[in-house]
C-alpha cells in the first residue's frame, strides 16, 4: 500500500474513531507523520500505534493526538502552550490550527530534531524551548489553549494558573504505570471546571531538564 493509501485510510479510521472535527482532520492531513517517527517505523506511521522516539519517549498514537487535539477546541487566533514537544508531531498539528504555538521538551536533544522538522516544514508560528514542563512558560503566559502530553501525578495547578479566562488545558491526570485520566481544564470567572474525557496510557511529566 502506497503511503498516500495509508494516509488515506488513516483518516477514514480517526472519522470512524469520533473524530469529526474537520479542521482536526486536514490539520493531521497536513502533517507527515513519517517525519517525526525514526525511519524504521516508517510503514508504521500511519498505523493507530505510539512509537518509540529515543530517550524512553514516544510519539502517542495518532487517533490519541486526534482526540486531543479536537478536545481542546483551538481557535485559529488562539495563543496556545504545548507540553512535552517530543517528535514535534502533536506541535506540527497544532501549528496550522492555532496563531501562535509554544512548546516546551525537557530533552534537549529531541527539541532539536523537532525544530529542525519544524523548520523543514515552514513551520514559522512555533516558538521551542528547552525546560521543565511542569513550570509551564510564565513569561508567555496567558495562553488561550494547554496541550500535556505527559500524565501528571495530579492535577497541574502551576498550569491552570497559566490559563486566561475562557481557556481550555486538556491534560492526563495519574500514576505513572496507574490509571490515568484524560482531563478538560476550563478557565472561567469563577474558577476551573473539569470533564473526565477517558482514560488515556501516557509517559510521566518528570521534573526538570535532561542533560544534554
Amino acid at each position: 500500500m502506497s503511503p498516500n493509501s495509508r494516509k488515506i485510510r488513516f483518516i477514514m479510521e480517526l472519522r470512524q474513531g469520533g473524530v469529526t472535527d474537520t479542521r482536526v482532520l486536514a490539520a493531521i492531513e497536513r502533517v507527515p507523520r513519517e517525519m517525526f517517527v525514526p525511519e524504521a517505523f516508517h510503514d508504521k506511521a500511519y498505523a493507530n500505534v505510539a512509537l518509540p522516539i529515543g530517550r524512553h519517549q514516544t510519539v502517542s498514537q495518532p487517533g490519541v493526538v486526534a482526540l486531543m487535539t479536537q478536545a481542546l477546541e483551538v481557535g485559529d487566533r488562539d495563543k496556545v502552550l504545548e507540553i512535552g514537544t517530543g517528535s514535534g508531531y502533536q506541535a506540527a498539528v497544532l501549528s496550522k490550527l492555532c496563531r501562535r504555538l509554544y512548546t516546551i521538551e525537557r530533552f534537549p536533544d529531541l527539541l532539536k530534531e523537532a525544530e529542525a522538522r519544524f523548520a523543514a516544514l515552514r513551520l514559522t508560528n512555533v516558538t521551542v524551548q528547552a525546560g521543565d514542563g511542569a513550570d509551564g512558560w510564565p513569561r508567555q503566559a496567558p495562553f488561550d489553549r494547554i496541550m500535556v502530553t505527559a500524565a501528571a501525578a495530579a492535577p497541574p495547578e502551576r498550569l491552570v494558573d497559566q490559563l486566561a479566562v475562557g481557556g481550555v488545558m486538556v491534560a492526563p491526570v495519574g500514576a505513572d504505570g496507574g490509571e490515568q485520566d484524560l482531563v478538560r481544564f476550563r478557565r472561567t470567572v469563577d474558577g476551573v471546571v473539569t470533564e473526565s474525557l477517558g482514560p488515556v496510557r501516557f509517559v510521566p511529566l518528570v521534573a526538570g531538564v535532561a542533560p544534554a
